[in-house]
């Protein structure tokens, strides 16, 4: 059952919101969901393009994780609460998941890595690759006080107005804190959402590494405690030792990355250096304490994600050079040869047309040349392959504006996207 669905910025977009249920009915219903869609969408003559980026340039597609904790009895870990209980509960939750998320950093952004996701993470609408955690501005001093020394209690979770400046229309009601949506980890008023996910995903297991680590959390907080520690200077030591994971501010920024780095925090831009941290010593003993994956699963579970990332990119670069070889180079070929009784009205065309086929003669040679072993292969796709492949793209673009209409092998932007408006 939807809550609510609505079209999103890119044509033919859309976004859709389930009813909340336990995450592991829910990660069933989106998988679910997605088979329905695709069975439709054949049904009409369409398809579902559920990859991360499908067109440069325009807005790509995410999952919203949206995920709490609660107790058996239904008192909801994230939600402010309203007696001095809860909101003792509300602020020592979020200590551990600040514990969580700064001390296994890299397996959180592990949890998002793979080849399509790596085109979306830290455009214009989706969160950077630099996880962070951010709780509202509010909240923030509020932390900040408890580190200083101040009582667990004190957080004010008010709801504000926003004011449209226009007389025919009342203030808009707001939620808690402001919903940074730069941020990949925001506070969502009773809930956090872990905006990193890729459209292509199944949510289960950014949903167990969320779980993951907010249990390690949780036991670093216990510890303290039966280590003779009280509630409170517990909590405010894990915000003083994780504070440096808060950010309230503009993820998009220049400045973020820089400032990310003077913190400690990991920019695992790329699939390969992500992965590359999944199976480290302090991963597996995550996983191991939390009774998630022994040692050598986290070995395999590496092993697949390198192997599902060097596999995609093989596909598309085998895939590049068939639409090249097969359809690009000989319609420039044939545009080419109605200039032949007019060369000076060729312009770039015989430049453009025929670096096509030098940059692409130069991606076969260096494809030919990959390693065999897994992480290196897939390190080696992303840090050579890939830059290549873009530049192809850019003079095949130009070429497509080159082009007599008509000759163009495949759909162009136009069609694709604009075709209902002709």
């Amino acid at each position: 059952p939807m809550a609510v669905l609505h079209n999103e910025v890119a044509c033919a977009q859309h976004e859709m919101s389930p009813i909340y249920c336990h995450s592991s009915f829910s990660c069933d219903n989106n998988v679910l969901f997605m088979e329905v869609l695709e069975r439709e969408a054949e049904k009409l003559g369409l398809h579902v393009l559920f990859h991360e980026k499908p067109f440069a340039g325009i807005n790509g597609s995410g999952k919203h994780n949206n995920w709490s904790l609660g107790t058996d009895t239904g008192v909801n870990w994230f939600y402010p609460g309203k007696t001095d209980s809860a909101r003792n509960l509300f602020v020592t939750a979020i200590a551990c998941l600040a514990h969580g998320l700064c001390q296994h950093n890299e397996v959180v952004r592990c949890a998002v890595a793979h080849a399509g996701n790596d085109h979306r993470l830290g455009a214009q609408e989706a969160p950077p690759a630099i996880i962070s955690l951010y709780p509202g501005t509010g909240f923030e001093a509020h932390v900040d006080a408890i580190i200083a020394g101040g009582p667990l209690l004190g957080y004010k979770a008010e709801k504000g107005a926003a004011d449209p400046k226009a007389a025919a229309a009342m203030p808009a009601v707001c939620g808690v804190e402001d919903r940074n949506r730069t941020a990949p980890f925001p506070f969502c008023g009773n809930r956090f959402e872990f905006r990193a996910v890729g459209s292509s995903q199944n949510c289960s297991f950014p949903i167990a590494v969320c779980n993951t680590i907010m249990a390690s959390g949780m036991a670093a907080l216990s510890d303290l405690i039966e280590g003779g520690m009280c509630h409170r200077d517990a909590v405010a030591k894990l915000f003083k030792d994780n504070r440096h994971v808060i950010f309230t501010g503009n993820g998009y920024s220049a400045e973020w990355p820089v400032e990310a780095k003077k913190r400690g925090l990991s920019n695992l831009n790329t699939t390969p250096l992500a992965v590359a941290t999944f199976n480290s010593g302090k991963a597996k003993k995550l996983f191991a304490d939390m009774g998630i994956f022994s040692a050598e699963e986290c070995d395999a579970r590496a092993e697949v994600m390198f192997e599902n990332y060097a596999t995609t990119l093989s596909v598309e670069v085998e895939t590049l050079i068939d639409m090249i070889e097969t359809g690009i180079l000989p319609a420039c070929a044939k545009d080419m040869a109605k200039y032949k009784a007019m060369p000076a009205l060729a312009g770039d065309r015989s430049a453009t047309y025929t670096s096509i086929k030098t940059e692409t003669d130069k991606l076969k040679g260096l494809f030919d040349k990959k390693p065999h072993d897994l992480k290196a292969e897939a390190t080696y796709l992303c840090d050579t392959i890939k830059p290549q492949m873009v530049a192809i793209r850019a003079l095949v673009d130009k070429a497509e504006g080159l082009l007599e209409a008509g000759l163009y092998p495949y759909p162009t932007y136009e069609e694709l996207i604009y075709s209902h408006h002709s």
